[in-house]
């Protein structure tokens, strides 16, 4: 039995220019964390008892002969590529719903190949990781996705990540007084919209309008900058941070008519009303996770406000890993 554990993450600034449509032309950069809420699979090998194959179990259940015929993309994609042919049993397991806006698809994707390659007994880097999941995501799967998600799941940590115009990326691990990123953690929020969206689809739409949205994307990548300047001199008030969320928010919603909607414009403005001073959707919009901006004294009457689901995070440094490693047990 192997069990993978992926954290999920939280975008800041720089979205957009992290698809390859975008950053192989201009390159980009995004400033991103991982947080304390996991994405769990286990792997083992299913005994020759049964007359199907595969068994994946997710929020269906799956069993079938041929890896062809698995619905979950993601499951049927990564064995398509690794041309794995022994018979698996795959469980899913996830601390946050899935299409919300927190990598959660790009997390599944990571843990699913970091305990294939541990139940063959392999060792796989955090950088094969990441870019053996942009493949089955961009290519095997032929998904309308970014590359961020992909690499924050395998790295962890507040990284600085750059995509060069070769179609490479570096990762820079934030490195802040640990008062100081304390600061930044305790002044956010992450409340649960209640809607769930199709990112792939807000992606797509996205994507077509890249050309057309040269501006708004440049200001997202610019804002990058902008944000490590603020969280690295202590003397600035980390409120500019989120001042710099806001308005990076407003060129979000530029991107596309299918980022926000009515209901989530009411939803922020209703915590900008009671005290945030900025916020996002996360992900590709839609829907999903909303996370805000706002001094500590204000949170409970943004959290009353708002009347929606409240979830308490802190960052996580440490990736994708491998937390049980029994590769001859059933």
């Amino acid at each position: 039995m192997i069990i993978s554990r992926t954290p999920f993450r939280i975008s800041f600034f720089g979205g957009g220019s992290d698809y390859p449509a975008w950053y192989l032309k201009h390159g980009g950069q995004v400033l991103s964390t991982s947080i304390d809420k996991y994405c769990f699979i286990s792997c083992r090998h299913l005994p020759p008892f049964f007359e199907h194959t595969h068994r994946i179990v997710y929020s269906k259940i799956e069993s079938v002969v041929n890896i062809d015929d698995i619905q979950h993309p993601a499951v049927r994609g990564v064995l398509q590529w690794s041309d794995y042919t022994r018979g698996l049993e795959i469980h899913h397991d996830g601390d946050l719903p899935a299409r919300s806006g927190l990598g959660s698809s790009s997390s599944f994707t990571v843990g699913l190949i970091n305990a294939l390659h541990a139940i063959q007994g392999r060792y796989i880097s955090k950088e094969g990781l990441a870019q053996a999941a942009l493949h089955v995501e961009q290519n095997v799967i032929g998904e309308n996705v970014g590359s961020q998600d992909q690499i924050a799941a395998a790295f962890g940590g507040f990284n600085l990540i750059r995509f060069l115009q070769n179609g490479s990326f570096q990762v820079e691990p934030i490195v802040l007084p640990s008062q100081r990123l304390a600061e930044l953690q305790q002044h956010l929020i992450l409340v649960f919209t209640g809607f769930s969206r199709i990112a792939s689809e807000i992606a797509k739409d996205k994507i077509s309008n890249l050309e057309h949205k040269v501006t708004e994307v440049t200001h997202l990548s610019n804002m990058v900058s902008e944000a490590m300047n603020i969280l690295s001199q202590p003397s600035t008030n980390i409120n500019e941070f989120g001042q710099l969320l806001h308005e990076a928010w407003q060129y979000k919603r530029g991107l596309s008519t299918k980022v926000t909607t009515s209901a989530i414009d009411d939803i922020y403005n209703k915590a900008i009303q009671s005290g945030a001073l900025g916020g996002k959707l996360l992900g590709a919009g839609g829907g999903g996770f909303m996370l805000l901006f706002a001094p500590p004294e204000q949170h409970q009457t943004i959290i009353q406000a708002l009347d929606l689901v409240h979830v308490p995070f802190e960052f996580d440094n440490s990736g994708s890993k491998i937390v049980l490693y029994e590769p001859n047990g059933l």
